[in-house]
């Protein structure tokens, strides 16, 4: 478990892990390519390191080279494999990434359903419809399901998202990277994690276009097998949960290695409570000791439109906002299981918030809070945690770091790099 006390203001400057949230779609695009691929900046999360694995056990190449352990290479082979494991594929959600690379290696894919964070429903009906418009067959029972391959397919393949589904956006486009077909894609997710595929697509000689209403695919004229080399941008996450450490702690801080866009939404809301931050030239910039609250009420609605706030920059902004004064109110619907798991740690904290549905709350700040044992149940909370131990009177004691780890291989070292009172310790 993690031990956190209220520290000194926290300052200085810190790098962000690659994003694990775009590391595991490229992972699966490297695989659908079928081409030799190295990927740079590849966090050593645990997730990552799954999937790392699960490619392994379905016949590619994956490794780390010694020499530089940012990087995984990946190779495909002509070693026939078939399913990865399905007990390992079940920790993760990410593994569904994986159904159009074993599609084109092997003509089907069998799966366990999803694991991952325990957050609520997040079904997968629209990936299968995409592969239904492939020519592809799904089958499923209690255990999983099973994806079984067109035989052959011709011509654009049109898809019209009833939402904007990140995992259904990527799947689409890996679908249509295996097949070798067009693709028109409406209302695509266009999250920085899908637009990473975009990229790295793109440097591998598929001609996109892209704007809020379609995404457009093409195939090279010519197939290349060279190697092809991509990177994972920073993960935003991790840089809008340092941000929130240190406004709380009332520092001033540079957050390393993430793109100005990706955490625009975040930066928005901090100078909105009145917590100087900016983000430009790969730095998010907090100086939290010139904040001036402002007293107005942050609405922190999580959202899929282009440009909407994150669902995972949520429960960071509601440990911060605990200290700062207004009525605020928090919305996620997209995981409509996460305030479940994060406002009954916060409470035993002594937070006190109103929960006005399973998906939205409201409180009133700033409350004091008092050191207490609570769990990391997912991701997300172990990291809200975090911050709020660094505002409560006495000791916080995280427990369930696996979970945080799957996310984050060392956020309690980049807060004590930043001055947090912050240790590991063994119960």
């Amino acid at each position: 478990m993690v031990a956190v006390r209220p520290s000194i203001p926290l300052g200085g400057a810190v790098t962000v892990d690659g994003s694990k949230n775009a590391a595991l779609p490229l992972l699966a695009a490297a695989a659908a390519l079928h081409r030799p691929v190295h990927l740079s900046n590849v966090p050593a999360n645990t997730d990552v390191e799954t999937m790392l694995s699960l490619l392994q056990q379905a016949g590619w190449h994956a490794v780390r080279p010694v020499s530089d352990p940012h990087t995984a290479v990946i190779l495909p082979s002509d070693k026939p494999q078939l399913d990865p494991d399905l007990e390992v594929a079940a920790r993760i959600r990410a593994s569904y990434y994986l159904i159009p690379a074993l599609l084109g290696a092997y003509g089907r894919a069998r799966l366990p359903w999803p694991g991952g964070c325990d957050i609520g429903e997040r079904g997968m009906e629209q990936h299968f419809k995409v592969y239904e418009r492939f020519g592809d067959r799904s089958t499923v029972n209690d255990h999983g399901y099973l994806v079984e391959a067109a035989t052959s397919g011709h011509g654009t393949v049109s898809i019209m998202l009833p939402f904007r589904s990140r995992g259904a956006s990527i799947a689409a486009l890996l679908r249509a990277v295996v097949a070798g077909q067009p693709l028109r894609l409406g209302q695509p997710n266009l999250s920085p994690e899908v637009l990473s595929v975009v990229e790295a697509l793109q440097t591998a000689g598929w001609e996109c276009r892209v704007n809020e209403t379609v995404l457009a695919l093409q195939p090279p004229l010519s197939v290349s097998e060279g190697t092809v080399a991509w990177r994972v941008p920073g993960d935003k996450i991790e840089a809008g949960t340092l941000a929130c450490a240190v406004a709380v702690s009332g520092g001033s801080a540079d957050i390393l290695g993430v793109r100005s866009d990706d955490v625009a939404p975040l930066v928005n809301a901090l100078r909105w409570l009145g917590v100087p931050a900016d983000a430009e030239d790969g730095t998010l910039a907090v100086q939290a000791q010139d904040a001036q609250p402002t007293g107005r009420p942050l609405r922190a609605i999580a959202s899929l439109s282009p440009g909407g706030l994150d669902a995972d920059f949520e429960p960071p902004l509601i440990a911060l906002a605990l200290t700062l004064p207004g009525t605020h109110l928090f919305s996620d619907a997209i995981n409509p299981g996460r305030h479940g798991n994060l406002l009954p740690q916060l409470a035993r904290l002594g937070a006190a918030i109103d929960e006005l549905s399973p998906t939205q709350c409201r409180f009133t700040g700033p409350q004091q809070l008092t050191g207490a044992g609570v769990e990391a149940t997912d991701i997300r909370t172990g990291s809200a945690l975090l911050i709020a131990g660094l505002t409560a009177h006495g000791v916080t004691t995280l427990g369930g770091l696996e979970q945080l780890r799957r996310g984050h291989a060392d956020l309690p070292v980049k807060l004590h790099a930043l001055g947090a009172d912050i240790c590991e310790v063994i119960p």
